[in-house]
């Protein structure tokens, strides 16, 4: 063979070797995420797995996180239009999830038949909260009730009762003591005006929220900030709190409280792959991590529950864990306990717009701090 031929012989097995590997790499080298979901949260999953994927692959896994509100999360990956700068959406309302698989910008999650098969399809009463999409295009990580925080001391202050249920912030005690965060910038009170508007109805509804308004002393920017105002005693109350963001205050050595009254949400936090990823199988696997006992315990030790029945909360007496089972009143796993839900997905869906044009035309727009 003269010399030319061997040169272009040996520079197509030399191609042919390099796109085999790269066709057999277990994962790519990089992960990024755009999520709601605090620091907190995210920045310990995205170790647990770059640690996973360095021991049972030898890849050193590049980890990213994109922080920003739903809604805002939403409207970048919208803007995007198939070419992502992240590979995964994290947390929010699944209706959201919804609309982008509408648009085909995200991509069936196709994990393991195991892994999907370990989470039900749904849980509660008498609206069934789906805990997987039926399609395939995005499936939940962890369960995340939305309640009430309280600071202890400032309520026996006022000589009020420690809040139970959604009507005990209405008290006239509270005027100008709430705090919340308006549901244009954060699902979690998206999905609690929602709940508010499910159990009255709409006309009663409204009154109910905007009495809620009254009483509201502050309006955060961020979800995650209506849980340190109160931790820190500016006000006395907050409403449509995630679990974990208030865990988070707790464990900083805050005097705060918790509980989930009658009807709250309790989002499974969603998590999909969007459409163009440029790291497709590192997404992939990073769900499956999350979906195993090792990353269930990441989130049971930060104030989230298992997405399946097979974990519970558990850990040594004293444990992060076992905090995070008292703080949240003796919860270990929601499929152990009736759910009462009246959140309707396909509801909120279709009301998600004129729910925030009606906030800013009733509340925004006239509300004056107390």
């Amino acid at each position: 063979m003269k010399p030319l031929g061997l040169l272009v012989l040996a520079l197509l097995v030399t191609a042919l070797v390099v796109g085999d590997v790269s066709a057999q790499a277990p994962i790519e080298g990089e992960l990024t995420l755009i999520t709601p979901v605090s620091k907190f949260i995210h920045d310990a999953a995205l170790k647990a797995f770059a640690d996973y994927a360095k021991e049972r692959w030898g890849v050193t896994v590049k980890v990213n996180a994109i922080p920003a509100g739903t809604p805002v999360a939403y409207g970048r990956i919208v803007e995007w239009k198939g070419k992502p700068e992240a590979d995964i959406f994290w947390g929010g309302e699944s209706a959201l999830f919804e609309k982008l698989a509408e648009q085909k910008l995200l991509q069936k999650v196709e994990i393991s038949r195991e892994a999907w098969d370990s989470i039900p399809a749904s849980i509660g009463k008498p609206k069934p909260i789906p805990l997987k999409d039926k399609d395939g295009f995005w499936v939940g990580t962890a369960l995340e009730p939305y309640g009430i925080v309280y600071h202890p001391k400032k309520i026996q202050r006022l000589g009020l009762p420690e809040p139970k249920e959604w009507d005990d912030l209405l008290n006239p005690k509270l005027k100008g003591e709430v705090a919340q965060c308006a549901p244009t910038r954060s699902s979690s009170s998206n999905a609690t005006y929602e709940v508010i508007l499910s159990m009255y109805g709409e006309d009663k509804g409204w009154q109910w929220l905007k009495k809620l308004s009254e009483n509201t002393g502050h309006f955060t920017a961020r979800s995650r900030d209506v849980p340190t105002v109160v931790a820190k005693g500016e006000y006395s109350a907050g409403f449509a709190v995630p679990s974990y963001m208030a865990f988070e205050e707790k464990l900083a050595g805050f005097d705060i409280k918790y509980v989930a009254p009658k009807n709250s949400f309790v989002t499974p936090e969603p998590m999909a792959i969007l459409a163009g990823s440029r790291n497709p199988r590192a997404a992939r696997a990073f769900i499956e991590f999350l979906l195993t006992e090792r990353g269930q315990r990441v989130f049971m030790e930060r104030g989230l529950f298992p997405i399946t029945p097979k974990y519970k909360v558990q850990g040594a007496p004293g444990s992060t864990a076992e905090m995070a089972v008292e703080f949240t009143g003796g919860v270990r796993s929601y499929f152990d306990r009736d759910v009462s839900n009246v959140y309707d997905e396909t509801v909120a869906t279709r009301r998600s717009e004129a729910l925030k044009v009606r906030f800013r035309s009733d509340i925004e727009a006239v509300w004056k701090k107390p």
